[in-house]
């Protein structure tokens, strides 16, 4: 039985080392397509660099899994961490000398790092018993609500920190907050893989793909969290097309993040109440809601309601997500099946980043909205197919 003062201590500092991530991420949210469209010779590869940052944290999952289970969580996270803090400084340097090739390796650098610190949930969920695994998740994941703060914030103060070299200290600042994240990693309690993880019996990854829980879970995943990057990419470009400021684009995205990452406070207790099924599909109506908002004006409430509720969906989808799949995989199958699931999962982000611009700069914002609307019917179809009753389910991984 896991101690209980020592699983809620070891999920706080996940939490703290969430929130530092999280602010990176929030960061390049904010101006990676700004920053693209100003140095890229066609305003349609705007998005092309955040895209890549996708594309590695898809190609850098698996084998990020599998460093994990051979050096522990802990060790691992340092590896990321240090990955980060040559994404940021690469990413001052592209907007010091004004290229976009190394802007697009900068992000690239720093979707690998991001690889290694998406397992943040996992080793909350690891580290906690049964009966607190949801919690667990959830309040790693409100680590965000720091980042909503900070990571616009620091986006927008560091646009003209440097000036002339627009965006150059917003990039520093991501250096800073990924090199922060060591004293704080130190700290975590995360015990070396035990023998029942490293040789125990394991089923055909086949097998376990199969399950109809593991599809609602994986679909889930994968379509909210695609579906919220392509709407939160094209954002601030459709923003700045309409003519507002870089602050109201912050103070936007800072609100999205708010709402992707506050209701984790409670989105574990609704898991307990009301079951995964239930909650994934109340992720799946806010996108429906947010869809509505998009549609109706381009005045700043528009994208300001629009955003929160795609946060509040996603928060509700990955959560959900996240804790149906710990249900479906033994100790011994954590590594292959957490590494098979986010390797899809940001598949499918990858190719929404890459082509949100395009589409945005091409057609124009309710076609990203309209657009949005078709992973979400899928995710309604795959949760009512696959996601068992209102209880949550019993996992398989104590």
């Amino acid at each position: 039985m896991i101690r209980i003062a020592q699983q809620h201590r070891t999920v706080f500092i996940l939490a703290i080392a969430q929130a530092l991530a999280n602010s990176c991420m929030s960061i390049f949210g904010t101006i990676s397509a700004l920053t693209g469209k100003m140095l890229a010779v066609d305003p349609r590869l705007a998005t092309v660099p955040l895209g890549l940052q996708f594309i590695l944290t898809m190609a850098a999952t698996i084998p990020a899994s599998h460093l994990m289970r051979a050096l522990g969580r802990r060790n691992a996270f340092f590896v990321g961490a240090a990955i980060g803090v040559l994404g940021g400084s690469l990413g001052m340097a592209a907007t010091y000398v004004g290229s976009f090739p190394l802007f697009c390796v900068s992000n690239a650098i720093m979707g690998a790092s991001n690889a290694f610190l998406l397992h943040f949930r996992f080793a909350a969920a690891e580290a906690a018993d049964d009966a607190f695994r949801p919690k667990a998740i959830s309040l790693v994941l409100a680590g965000g609500v720091v980042a909503a703060i900070i990571g616009p914030a620091m986006a927008n103060i560091g646009t003209n920190l440097f000036a002339p070299f627009t965006f150059m200290g917003s990039y520093l600042f991501v250096a800073l907050l990924c090199l922060a994240m060591f004293p704080v990693l130190w700290r975590v309690h995360a015990p070396r893989p035990a023998a029942s993880e490293i040789a125990g019996p394991q089923r055909p990854l086949s097998e376990i793909a199969r399950q109809p829980v593991f599809i609602a879970a994986l679909l889930a995943a994968t379509f909210g969290y695609g579906t919220m990057v392509f709407v939160m990419t094209a954002t601030p470009l459709a923003m700045v097309a309409c003519g507002f400021p870089i602050g109201d684009v912050a103070n936007v995205i800072s609100w999205h993040i708010l709402g992707m990452f506050a209701p984790s406070f409670f989105t574990g207790h609704m898991i307990k109440a009301i079951g995964e099924r239930n909650v994934l599909f109340l992720g799946a109506a806010c996108y429906v809601a947010m869809a509505a908002f998009g549609l109706a004006g381009i005045d700043i409430m528009n994208f300001w309601v629009s955003l929160i509720l795609l946060g509040l969906g996603w928060n509700f989808l990955f959560v959900g997500g996240t804790t149906l799949l710990t249900k479906c995989y033994r100790p011994s199958e954590r590594a292959k099946v957490q590494g098979f699931n986010d390797f899809l999962t940001f598949s499918g982000v990858a190719l929404c980043s890459l082509t949100a611009g395009a589409i945005e700069q091409t057609w124009g914002w309710g076609t990203v909205v309209w657009w949005s609307m078709a992973p979400t019917v899928l995710i309604l179809g795959a949760v009512a197919w696959g996601a068992p009753g209102r209880k949550p389910v019993k996992s398989l991984a104590a």
